[in-house]
């Protein structure tokens, strides 16, 4: 007769980058696959629980977003106001860039790329600065 094992006997944790499986022995022979990264509702997740995979997917999605408005000139055209270019700016693409966001760890590298490189070539590509 074998004698039972404990819990912490039963899950053979990832230890290294080698290992690619985490193997439960329950009964059923349940393998599991590691992942860098994975979609989770939506949002990307780092297996390391960074947002990096999350705000780049952000801000692929507003470039996407952003992109969408070039054949009709609302966000680039001369013959449209600021203001109008804002509220469109607004709702369309900056709410695609920032959604999900609050639940990140935010951190200062992920600010700066947020605001500085996509808000501001946005806007002044949206203003006709260059």
């Amino acid at each position: 007769m074998q004698a039972s094992r404990s819990s912490a006997d039963a899950v053979r944790p990832i230890t290294d980058g080698l290992n690619t499986y985490l193997h439960l022995d329950i009964g059923n022979g349940v393998s599991l696959e590691k992942v860098d990264k994975f979609c989770y509702l939506g949002d990307l997740l780092d297996a390391d629980g960074g947002c990096d995979s999350a705000v780049t997917a952000r801000v692929r999605s507003a470039w996407k977003k952003f992109c969408d408005y070039l054949p009709v000139p609302i966000l680039t055209g001369k013959g449209f106001s600021l203001k109008l270019k804002g509220k469109v700016y607004d709702t369309r693409v900056r709410s695609c860039l920032m959604h999900g966001s609050e639940t990140w760890p935010m951190k200062v590298e992920h600010e700066l790329k947020l605001n500085r490189i996509v808000v501001l070539s946005m806007t002044r590509w949206t203003c006709g600065l260059s």
